[in-house]
């Protein structure tokens, strides 16, 4: 089939930022796209060729905008999978598929997937909501400390929250949700596996993140990590093995703990482009989104090797500020040589609310992260 400057017709649901950076990709190969997106304002607005406000959990809209595409994938797990499968069972092309997202959508049965896969993983527990929680700590089956997470729905930090004693409870939502182990981890890794229909599949190096202390958002992801070779590999295998059971196509991102003996446990995966693959559109041969459209078009995949040191600094909105945005000292980074600021187009700035991301590429990663830092010390997001 022909992909470039012809009739076909790519659909993206979701026009979030990463939406937008997959249609840099697009753009680049003239691969004529669509984008659905309940937000007037979507970042992905201005880079699509057609552009459909709608919303991505109603099964007519989600059905439709289907039916006008040749390829359809996501740039947000959080859809309609009643009409995926059905345009599956019609014949479109859905990548990742509605068997993929099922067993990823919900955080409780992503858990249980590892469990009976044979994934290495932190010990949980379901409830169907908050008081099912709460009598299972007064019965002994759950004690504290633990880490809550909303079933679904939740998103760069929100529906996560570790309690350690019952008035951490007092303001959670009632919804259905999940208790995991505490884990006494030396690293938080990722890697991002690329695998095409036909099978071809390869993995981006192993990263490193830090978080926020009071957000639980990235704040710095490193590349590549800095850890031992063998825990390196033996993080790359997992994250394979992940790949295979889930059999995804397009880019899972598989995030983990480095326990302190160095086991592996995964942590959650995205099936789509991630934050900690940001950094590779300035760092890397392929960038994430460059090989998310290779994969889901089975075209061959592009090399996942780095060019050099990568670091990424998110973006978010300063405490205390919301309303229209301002970039201070922008300008002063993109003075900056190896600095390339990532603005997402979005107008309103709140706190912690990701506005984008700044990539350091540098030989040796040791200035990256120093120049990283003052990065993170110098622009600010305010209103």
């Amino acid at each position: 089939m022909n992909y470039f400057s012809s009739d076909f017709k790519l659909g993206i649901l979701g026009g979030g930022q990463l939406g937008k950076m997959l249609l840099s990709d697009t753009r680049k190969l003239d691969i004529q796209t669509y984008v659905l997106d309940p937000s007037d304002e979507a970042p992905s607005r201005m880079a699509c060729n057609k552009f459909f406000k709608g919303d991505l959990m109603d099964f007519e809209t989600v059905y439709q905008f289907g039916k006008m595409v040749d390829v359809l994938t996501i740039e947000i797990e959080l859809v309609n999978l009643d009409a995926l499968e059905k345009l599956e069972n019609e014949g479109l092309r859905v990548f990742p598929s509605s068997k993929t997202l099922k067993a990823i959508q919900n955080k409780g049965k992503q858990k249980d997937f590892y469990v009976e896969n044979g994934i290495p993983t932190s010990k949980h527990l379901r409830f169907v909501d908050l008081s099912d929680l709460k009598k299972a700590l007064e019965n002994d089956e759950l004690e504290f400390p633990f880490v809550w997470k909303c079933a679904e729905f939740g998103y760069d930090g929100n529906g996560v929250k570790i309690v350690r004693s019952t008035l951490d409870l007092i303001h959670l939502p009632d919804v259905e949700c999940i208790a995991e182990d505490m884990v006494p981890f030396k690293n938080e890794l990722a890697v991002i596996v690329c695998r095409s229909p036909s099978g071809e599949i390869k993995t981006y190096p192993v990263v490193e993140m830090e978080f926020h202390p009071e957000a639980n958002q990235v704040e710095y992801v490193i590349c590549p990590a800095r850890i031992e070779d063998a825990v390196a590999a033996k993080a790359r295998a997992i994250a394979l093995n992940v790949s295979e059971k889930f059999n995804h196509v397009g880019l899972l991102a598989v995030e983990m703990f480095q326990t302190q003996d160095d086991q592996i446990l995964v942590n959650e995966v995205a099936p789509r482009p991630h934050n900690s693959g940001h950094y590779s559109i300035e760092a890397s041969y392929t960038s994430q989104f460059e090989n998310h459209i290779r994969a889901v078009l089975n075209l061959p995949l592009g090399s996942t090797d780095s060019k050099a040191a990568g670091i990424m600094v998110n973006l978010v909105g300063a405490d205390g500020f919301s309303g229209n945005v301002i970039y201070e000292n922008i300008t002063t980074i993109l003075g900056w040589n190896g600095v390339t600021p990532h603005i997402y187009g979005k107008k309103q700035t709140r706190p912690f609310r990701k506005m984008g991301h700044v990539t350091i590429v540098n030989q040796d990663i040791k200035e990256a992260r120093r120049i990283a830092e003052d990065v993170k010390n110098t622009i600010r997001v305010i209103a």
